[in-house]
């Protein structure tokens, strides 16, 4: 193999910052794997039967200058109005050193998951202050670290609610006055379970009827109650008491805590979150202690390293998906971390008083906003409120929202003869001018006194965020160097390859990145009229083309917001499918015992019974044992639940097989899209067998992970599912929405849309030849120091590998664990650990990475084999040894040091970049102290100097 100039393809100009290795290295790298070319390695590892007939042609790509011009002419279609629909949803400022040093920071956004604390701890400190923020605010002990959105969150509740109520009632009770998409995913969710949702006014509650209850606190039409009778009434019959409250309005208003409250859940997207045409956005959810185990979502708590200092952790793991499985009261796909970050350094930059300031600011415009609307003689409720009017005009309704668009505002529709107005932080005494003259009012702003209209018996009486994180000084040079600070106790991508299995962390290019913070993308309501969104439209319908051609799909939902709500919403499309011809008892999912964790939970979700399949001893599915169970369960079959290629790195070749059985005996394959990376151009789910997929748009289509969300999950159907996709009260559709916005986290869309643009077809096709060469070059350079589980027919792995690190624990003492802290001292992010089988690593590259970084990657763990070996023949101490000290952080490198091995070695091993290395910035964190001693909000300042001591 020879490399010349014209090995570069024409769109390898275009492409080259995707993909890692120059066409000289991959040469190289081909050499070393012993494949005669990139399509012959190819050809051995996807098997040919599988292998997509045309390809893929999306046209020429185009150039960074190109995509930036073409998106501006299409974000240009989409008209930026005033939107006071509210609805859950508000116009907010983003402070400018948030967007540039949050939102815009790869330190910030390329982050993975904290599960690996020691090099996670900026992360696991700002979403601390984020649940120290939402347990002050709504007044309850333990919040966690972010939901999907408001109206997902309220589903959890509900769900969480029945796990812990002592009443053994079937129904749940739905305030009338909640959010209708809130209203709306509560009954998609309750559905299946077999919980049946009572609407009504909450007078009408008859708390001995139900498990629980839900209240919308401010109401959707602007009311304010105080829910403490109906709180009583429920407690009084072992039932739950779940609020949905706005945490703007909290700085003023009675907390749920201060009613009795057990849940609180609601939004954080009007503290600088942009709207973003519905996400992506941070729920939040808050309960009483005595609740925390049974709490969907992370939990970040405080534990103690090897040193005896203080340092954060993800605490109570133990109710995750991927150890709980269908038993879980958390999934790994429920959180918004970005977003919670942004709104709790919102927090942060505003105080208390700048919030508490902030929110009367909204209440006195709204105040000045009523009395006019009075004035004119129109009958405006309620008369006592936060944000929130709901003006009666009679047959004017029309005429009214029309003349409000003319003047360049979206007023909210109710009913026939009602209209929704909505302040928020961004209101100017020009809007509330609009807004009059859209009601034939000409009056001036500056001249209207108002008075508060907020309920004396409401007003709220406690402090909130009292910790000295919320009183730093908020000079901008103060502000700047603290989310520094907090970015530099992080490895994220920006520093070093990620190589998680499964998790596909790779590069998220800045072009793509930038459209996001256009006004055009993140200034839009979600429910503004169609007219206004028309260049969402163009973008969404051009992007679900493209995704349709990658997986020979006829059609795809953008709704979910997250991998494991893909999951859900496609067996719930196949679920209706069933339903409607007949088979609603079809309910027994088939699902390998390799498969994701979130599979068996989103089986569950859907009130699906899941029958676990063996797997055989290379790894692939037990043929024999899926066709038998296949046939005991014909007569109830629902479906399976595969990922392809498979969770243990190869393409299996019975794929076709295992779909064919499925659809012999009445059931529909869903098809995992987490390792699509290996098949974009080579091969399509939809040929393979596929009825129902969804696609990581944060893994295979460059949306950043975001430390642990934003995500995108969208899923494809053959066309016999399409008219079972989700619906919206918005929007329409036959079936319930499983996410409060029609599109999803719509405005990080562009992100993936650009990707396919830039990459064109062919380039696509070539990041996933590359992904599986780099796959290959790893597990061939590994070969001999450690074992690769499982491979290929040819003895060639996907796109990840999984090596078998088991052995050490029985030779030398050595655990997945500790290799894993000691890749920290080299400067990485450890791969995917005890996943799919416990005590190994699933390593995963990515076509982004270069040759170095590759070799950088295999040189630390080649070294990190041979500190084994020396334990192994009894060259090293079994207990004192770097393996079991580290991560080694800058603290061990200055005390005295008494260890049989120099600091050199310890703090430098091969791997780790000598001038700007990265130092974990504390020791081993001690997991089972966490747990035992939970901590889940700010500590005192004085703790950490006690810690110190």
């Amino acid at each position: 193999m020879t490399y010349t100039p014209t090995d570069y393809l024409p769109y390898d100009f275009a492409n080259r910052r995707h993909i890692g290795p120059s066409p000289r290295e991959m040469d190289e790298m081909l050499g070393v794997v012993g494949a005669d070319s990139l399509e012959a390695l190819i050809d051995q590892t996807v098997p040919k039967a599988i292998r997509q007939a045309s390809k893929l042609d999306f046209g020429k790509p185009k150039s960074e200058r190109e995509l930036l011009w073409h998106l501006r002419r299409v974000a240009e279609k989409n008209k930026v109005l005033t939107s006071l629909i509210g609805q859950g949803y508000h116009g907010t400022v983003t402070p400018p050193a948030i967007q540039r040093n949050i939102l815009e920071n790869p330190a910030w956004y390329t982050a993975y998951t904290p599960y690996q604390p020691e090099i996670s701890q900026g992360r696991l400190e700002a979403l601390l202050n984020f649940q120290t923020m939402i347990s002050d605010l709504t007044g309850l002990e333990v919040a966690n670290a972010s939901l999907l959105d408001e109206a997902t969150a309220c589903a959890e509740a509900m769900t969480m609610a029945q796990r812990v109520a002592k009443s053994k009632a079937m129904a749940f009770f739905v305030d009338e006055n909640c959010h209708p998409q809130n209203i709306a995913v509560m009954q998609t969710r309750a559905a299946p379970l077999g919980i049946e949702v009572i609407i009504g006014a909450p007078e009408s509650l008859e708390a001995d009827k139900v498990f629980g209850a839900i209240f919308q606190y401010p109401g959707t039409f602007g009311h304010l109650t105080d829910f403490s009778a109906s709180i009583a009434a429920l407690h009084d019959n072992k039932a739950v008491a779940i609020m949905t409250a706005d945490p703007m309005a909290l700085t003023l208003l009675k907390e749920p805590g201060a009613m009795g409250a057990d849940i609180a859940v609601g939004s954080v997207q009007r503290f600088g979150v942009p709207m973003g045409y519905g996400g992506p956005h941070a729920a939040y959810m808050a309960c009483r202690d005595a609740y925390k185990r049974n709490m969907p979502g992370r939990i970040v708590g405080v534990s103690v390293d090897s040193h005896g200092n203080r340092a954060y952790r993800l605490s109570l793991q133990t109710r995750e998906q991927h150890i709980r499985r269908e038993k879980a009261t958390s999934n790994v796909c429920t959180a918004q971390a970005l977003l919670a970050v942004m709104a709790s350094f919102y927090a942060v930059f505003h105080g208390p008083e700048g919030l508490r300031a902030i929110a009367q600011r909204i209440h006195r415009k709204t105040a000045r906003l009523a009395k006019g609307l009075e004035a004119a003689g129109f009958k405006v409720e309620p008369k006592q409120f936060f944000d929130t009017l709901t003006v009666d005009v009679g047959l004017l309704q029309r005429g009214v929202l029309q003349a409000a668009v003319r003047e360049g505002v979206n007023l909210r529709r109710v009913g026939s003869s009602k209209v929704g107005i909505t302040l928020d932080e961004q209101t100017r005494p020009a809007t509330i001018e609009a807004v009059w003259r859209a009601f034939g009012i000409i009056m001036d702003a500056e001249e209207v006194t108002s008075e508060y209209r907020l309920p004396d018996a409401l007003l709220r009486e406690s402090s909130y965020l009292d910790h000295p994180i919320f009183h730093m000084n908020r000079a901008e040079t103060e502000m700047m160097r603290y989310m520094r600070r907090l970015a530099d106790r992080d490895l994220a991508l920006d520093r070093a390859m990620i190589p998680l299995g499964s998790c596909t962390m790779k590069l998220n290019a800045a072009a793509e990145m930038m459209p996001i913070s256009w006004p055009e993308f993140a200034d839009l309501h979600p429910f503004v009229p169609a007219d206004q969104a028309q260049g969402y439209a163009e973008m969404i319908a051009d992007l679900s083309a493209k995704l349709c051609q990658i997986t020979g799909y006829a059609a795809f939902s953008m709704q979910p917001n997250s991998g494991a709500q893909g999951e859900y919403a496609g067996l719930l499309t196949i679920s209706a499918w069933h339903r409607s011809r007949g088979e609603g008892h079809r309910k027994v999912c088939l699902i390998p015992v390799s498969a994701h964790g979130t599979n068996p939970a989103s089986a569950h979700m859907v009130g699906w019974d899941v029958v676990v399949v063996k797997s055989a001893e290379n790894g692939d599915i037990d043929l024999d044992d899926f066709r038998a169970k296949a046939e005991k369960h014909a007569g109830n079959l629902a479906g399976c639940m595969i990922t392809y290629p498979s969770t243990h790195g190869v393409f299996e070749e019975t794929v076709r097989e295992v779909c064919e059985i499925t659809h012999a005996h009445g059931g529909q394959v869903y098809i995992d899209g987490a390792n699509l990376n290996a098949m974009v151009g080579l091969a399509r789910p939809g040929d393979v067998g596929g009825d129902v997929s969804h696609l990581n748009l944060h893994k295979t289509f460059a949306i950043p992970h975001g430390g642990g969300g934003p995500g995108m999950g969208p899923i494809g159907v053959q066309e016999h599912l399409v008219p079972f996709l989700p619906g919206h009260p918005h929007t329409g559709g036959a079936e319930g929405p499983v996410s409060g916005a029609p599109f999803g986290s719509a405005s990080i869309l562009a992100i993936s849309w650009a990707y396919c643009l830039l990459m064109g077809g062919e380039g696509l096709t070539q990041a996933t030849r590359v992904a599986i060469l780099n796959g290959n070059y790893i597990a061939k350079r590994l070969e001999g120091a450690y074992d690769v589980l499982y491979k290929g027919g040819k003895g060639r792995v996907a796109h990840e590998c999984i090596i078998d690190t088991r052995p050490f624990a029985d030779s030398a003492g050595v655990t997945v664990d500790d290799i894993a802290k000691r890749l920290m001292d080299c400067g990485f992010h450890a791969p995917t650990m005890s996943w799919p089988v416990a005590g190994t690593l699933m390593i995963e590259p990515t076509e982004s990475e270069t040759k170095a970084e590759l070799d950088r990657f295999c040189d630390a763990m080649l070294a990190i084999r041979e500190e084994i070996r020396a334990i192994e023949e009894g060259r090293m101490d079994p207990e004192n040894n770097p393996l079991k000290h580290a991560p080694h952080t800058m603290e061990d490198l200055v005390k005295d040091w008494e260890r049989p091995y120099s600091r050199e070695q310890g703090c430098f091993p091969p791997g780790a970049f000598r001038v700007d290395k990265y130092w974990p910035p504390v020791g081993r964190v001690d997991n089972v102290y966490g747990d035992r001693h939970l901590v889940c909000t700010c500590p005192p300042l004085e703790d950490y100097v006690e810690a110190a001591e």
